[in-house]
Parts: C-alpha cells; sequence; structure tokens
C-alpha cells in the first residue's frame, strides 16, 4: 500500500499533523506555555487547513451575497446562479465541493433578490453546521450579521 501525503485544505491542521505522523513533544511542550493567540499568529502566513477555509469561504459568500442588489437584471441572477455552479467545482476541498454540488441539485440558488440569496446561503450554511455538529446560525439576523451590523450598535 503507498502512502498518499494528505490533501492540506480537506484536513483540518491538527488532524493533517497526526497523519504526518509527526514528533510534537517539544512543540506541544512549547504549546503549553503560548497562548492561543500566539498559535494564531504562527499560522498566519501558512496555508490555510480545512476549517480556516470554510471559515474564510463562508464570511466571503455571505459578504457577497449581502451586497447582492435587491433587484438584479437578468444578466445579474444569471451570473450568480453560474458563480455557485462554478463555485462547487472548484472548491479546493474535494468532499466539500461534491457534497455542495449534491446540495445545488436538490436546492439551487435563488437569485431574484439579495433576500432570497442571502436567506438561500444562510439555509445552505446551516446544512453544512448540522453535518458538523455544529450550532445553526437564525437566518432572520443574516443582514445584521453580513451587512448592516448588530442592532447592539457593537459593529460601529
Amino acid at each position: 500500500m503507498s502512502y498518499e501525503k494528505p490533501c492540506r485544505t480537506c484536513t483540518d491542521f491538527k488532524t493533517w499533523a497526526k497523519i504526518q505522523k509527526q514528533t510534537f513533544d517539544s512543540e506541544k511542550e512549547r504549546q503549553k506555555q503560548v497562548t492561543e493567540s500566539t498559535e494564531t499568529a504562527k499560522r498566519k502566513n501558512c496555508p490555510l487547513d480545512k476549517d480556516e477555509l470554510g471559515s474564510s469561504t463562508w464570511a466571503f459568500l455571505h459578504t457577497m451575497a449581502a451586497y447582492y442588489p435587491s433587484n438584479p437584471t437578468n444578466e445579474q441572477r444569471k451570473d450568480m446562479k453560474t458563480f455557485f455552479y462554478l463555485f462547487s467545482k472548484f472548491y479546493p476541498c474535494n468532499t466539500c465541493a461534491e457534497d455542495f454540488q449534491g446540495e445545488l441539485k436538490t436546492s439551487p440558488p435563488r437569485t431574484d433578490s439579495q433576500e432570497q440569496l442571502s436567506q438561500w446561503l444562510c439555509e445552505m450554511h446551516n446544512i453544512v453546521n448540522r453535518k458538523l455538529d455544529k450550532p445553526e446560525f437564525d437566518c432572520k439576523l443574516v443582514n445584521q450579521r453580513w451587512r448592516d451590523g448588530w442592532l447592539d450598535g457593537s459593529c460601529d
């Protein structure tokens, strides 16, 4: 059986490190002495792992949907649908890409307005959250989160 190096964008960093079977004895000792922010800074200039890629991607997609027109032209509607289908083909994590392609078959992008697109994307994100045993987001709050800022003024 030949050993194949794991895909970094398909595996979170901790799992990737275990698969690599690297010895982290001295690294573990050092990690006990540093804060989480130091660890984040250490990884700042590294290739994204699956979790970082996912988080960054969702932030980009939600922000894009938040600024999509309320009354898009026919061309904008078509282009946005095309974007999501192409995006699903080229997403760097093959497992995630194939899963999203399946979701697109069940629930195609709704691109008739900013509200519809943002709600559709929030629903897609919550499908992934459920699969990963993560909490779901209240889709009624999607524009506060990604466009307008929270009503409490914490984003001002």
